[in-house]
Formats: structure tokens, C-alpha cells, sequence
């Protein structure tokens, strides 16, 4: 299985000629979506639901089908009519040939003042995890790739390295960064690589790696 990383919080998976999108949002380019077989969204935040990317991947392909929780379904469901599927923690499916499995409900708390919203994880074919906003830890599974949202208005450092204690993944490749600019990059970097004791790598958008 290859992973293209996309900017921010998107990545494309690839497997036997299929293509999973996973939160092609309004950070990601435009054409993030076009090509996808199976499109993959954790939450309705605009920075990993963009329904005008969405709906170039699905005019795209009409075959392409669509995964996400009920707050992102019931805004897609008419235009795209049986192509739209309503998950939540727990539900298992296959997408394009790549099973998944649904882990967490709440997106992480940003401040006491803004309710939360729901949010869910996909853990794709037993290997790579995409928590979307939160530190989900998918219970009782072992995951080789995390995807890492390393930088966001609800996380801390300190979240991130514990968080990676906590899943203990093979590796940990970092999403949800494109408000970390370069010169900190490093800071970051160093903190994750020596405080997890795992492979720890980022991505420049648009380059592959594989997984799985």
C-alpha cells in the first residue's frame, strides 16, 4: 500500500489500482479528491471537509463512494444519492478493496467554551490510522503507520508525545501541519523523534511512502 501525503490533513492510499482519499478539506488541493475509488472524512471542520473537493472526486468517478459520520453525510447525501455511507465507532466496511474499521466519537476539546463536535478515526486494513482531530487510541489493535496531527488549535506537544506513547506505532508520519511553519518544524521534530523512541517522519506534500 502507498501513502501520497496531501497538504494539511489529506493523504491518498493506494492499493491494487484503488485510491482511498481520506479529509481532502479546504487546505488541500483542489484535486485531491479526483481519482479517489473510496473517499474517507472524520469531521465536518472546513480544513477536513471541503464539499466542492468532494464533489470534484465524486463527479469525477461515479462510482466513487463516500464513508463519514452523519454530520458530513446529511449535507452530501441528496446531491449524491446511495453513494453516501453513515458510519460511526465500531462499524466495520470495505472501501474500494481496503477494510476499515471506525474507532472514537468526540473531536478533541479545543476550549471548555466550544462544544465538541463528532469526530471519528478510520483504521485502514489493520495498519494505518487517521484519527482526524482527536488522540483516539484505537482499543485492543495494533497500528504499524499513525498518521500524527502534530499541529492544531486544540493540541500541545506534550498531547503528541503521549499520544504516540500511547499507540506505540511502528512509525508516526505527520498530518494536520500546515500551520507549523518551517523554523519550527525542527523543534517539533526533535521533541517527537527522542521523547517516543519512534520512527518518527514528515512528508513534503505531493511525496509517497509506503505502508502496510
Amino acid at each position: 500500500m502507498e501513502l501520497t501525503k496531501k497538504t494539511h490533513a489529506c493523504v491518498r492510499l493506494a492499493k491494487d489500482g484503488q485510491v482511498l482519499v481520506i479529509d481532502p478539506g479546504l487546505f488541500t488541493e483542489q484535486d485531491a479528491a479526483v481519482g479517489a475509488d473510496a473517499i474517507l472524512v472524520t469531521h465536518e471542520h472546513m480544513d477536513h471537509f471541503n464539499e466542492d473537493r468532494l464533489r470534484a472526486g465524486m463527479e469525477a468517478n461515479p462510482a466513487a463512494e463516500i464513508w463519514t459520520l452523519a454530520s458530513v453525510a446529511d449535507q452530501l447525501s441528496a446531491a449524491f444519492p446511495g453513494r453516501v455511507h453513515t458510519v460511526g465507532e465500531g462499524d466495520t466496511f470495505s472501501a474500494a478493496g481496503f477494510d476499515v474499521e471506525v474507532h472514537g466519537q468526540l473531536h478533541a476539546v479545543i476550549h471548555p467554551d466550544i462544544p465538541r463536535i463528532t469526530n471519528v478515526g478510520f483504521l485502514v486494513d489493520g495498519t494505518v490510522f487517521h484519527p482526524g482531530d482527536a488522540l483516539t487510541v484505537p482499543e485492543g489493535r495494533t497500528v504499524d503507520t499513525l498518521l500524527l496531527p502534530v499541529h492544531a488549535p486544540w493540541n500541545k506537544v506534550s498531547e503528541v508525545i503521549d499520544y504516540v506513547r500511547e499507540v506505540a506505532p511502528r512509525q508516526a508520519i505527520d498530518i494536520h501541519d500546515s500551520l507549523l511553519q518551517d523554523h519550527a518544524r525542527p523543534v517539533y521534530d526533535g521533541m517527537i523523534d527522542n521523547l517516543t523512541g519512534t520512527d518518527h517522519s514528515r512528508l513534503v506534500a505531493g511525496h509517497s511512502t509506503d505502508v502496510g
